[in-house]
């Protein structure tokens, strides 16, 4: 950003030489006066600009720290290939390593031919 080389007090300590045929300086103040006016609230636009800027930049950097913390505390999920029926399969898979013949041996079918009175 380029520095600025006027303070509204050089603005308004200006002093014009007098011409013949010069300006008239009742308006040259006036207009002046405009201007330090102007400025006067573009240096505090300035100012306020750079000290909302600093914050907002804190802010970031204070974001970003809490997100690189919260990534190393999160746990890892399977990816997103993973579905319910792989899961099913995994865990069936498990218990035929697990339990062996005893699953292959027992008979955990219902007969519904069978007529039962209640």
């Amino acid at each position: 950003m380029a520095e600025k080389n006027l303070t509204a007090k050089d603005i308004l300590q200006k002093e014009f030489s007098k011409a013949v045929r010069g300006y008239n300086s009742a308006e040259v103040d006036e207009y002046l006066d405009s201007i330090i006016r102007d400025y006067d609230s573009y240096q505090k636009d300035v100012a306020y600009l750079k000290n909302e800027n600093e914050r907002l930049i804190a802010k970031v950097d204070e974001l970003s720290k809490q997100l690189a913390i919260a990534k190393k505390t999160v746990p890892t999920t399977p990816g997103n290939g993973v579905t319910n029926f792989d899961i099913l399969k995994r865990l069936s898979n498990l218990e035929k390593h697990v339990f062996g013949s005893k699953i292959e041996n027992t008979d955990n079918t219902i007969d519904y031919s069978k007529k039962t009175k209640f």
